[in-house]
């Protein structure tokens, strides 16, 4: 993985945000919409908070933000990690 991805990927994973890698796919990483206990990273249907951006949490927008990153919707269980 990239640096700015390992970044991310790290500082995702130190305030609990569910983030894993697959085994074949080592340019970036996916955030799951499934464990939102108790934290709701992120949500497919949850489009009309003012505060929310497509449904993923501000606080994983920022980070993202810092690194040069976003995150796309695979489907409603997790999302992509993208420059």
């Amino acid at each position: 993985m990239k640096r700015d991805f390992r970044y991310a990927f790290n500082a995702l994973q130190k305030i609990g945000c569910p983030v894993w890698t697959w085994a074949y796919d080592d340019e970036n990483f996916n955030i799951s919409a499934e464990d939102n206990d108790p934290t709701v990273w992120a949500d497919y249907w949850m489009r009309d908070r003012d505060d929310w951006l497509f449904g993923v949490n501000p606080m994983v927008t920022q980070i993202l933000d810092k690194y040069g990153l976003h995150a796309e919707w695979v489907n409603p269980g997790y999302l992509s990690v993208y420059k």
